[in-house]
């Protein structure tokens, strides 16, 4: 059977922790940033995890992580 191709744009996305899970960074950070908090960007900033309802769906995407 050959190898299975990791979606490139999950890999860059998605890093799987030691637990399993998977990190994420979070959205609203990109442009139009002079309308928003300093507290709401800066809470931005750190990752997040994925949700169990979409694990599934990202561990399939990333076959090799």
């Amino acid at each position: 059977m050959p190898k299975l191709k990791s979606k490139r744009g999950a890999a860059k996305r998605f890093k799987r922790r030691a637990s399993g899970s998977f990190r994420r960074m979070q959205s609203h950070r990109r442009h139009i940033l002079t309308k928003k908090a300093s507290k709401r960007k800066r809470h931005l900033r750190s990752p997040a995890m994925v949700t169990a309802a979409d694990t599934l769906s990202v561990e399939r995407m990333l076959p090799y992580s």
